[in-house]
């Protein structure tokens, strides 16, 4: 991976949902919500403590999280899109 997130920022790659369709009706890519759930591509370093100690994250590469719907920065590189946030805007890891 090219990218490599700086301090307690985590790359996110947004894993797309199932589609399902009710009554018949297809709902167009525009309309729906984006995936509020996602696959840690890259984990930064840590956080930097007022001690000057480095608290190590605690998610790693390859956990399934759940984040906030309006959290982070989205980024496009090598026509993928990726998302850009703070350890703290991770609400739950997804086991299995």
């Amino acid at each position: 991976m090219a990218i490599t997130p700086l301090y307690d920022r985590i790359l996110v790659k947004r894993v797309e949902e199932e589609e399902q369709m009710v009554g018949g009706i297809i709902i167009p890519d525009t309309a729906k919500e984006k995936p509020q759930q996602g696959e840690i591509v890259a984990v930064g370093e840590g956080k930097v403590l007022d001690s000057g100690e480095r608290q190590a994250p605690d998610v790693a590469a390859g956990d399934t999280v759940l984040f906030g719907k309006y959290a982070g920065t989205e980024i496009t590189y090598d026509d993928i899109d990726y998302l850009i946030l703070r350890e703290e805007d991770i609400l739950a890891k997804i086991a299995g």
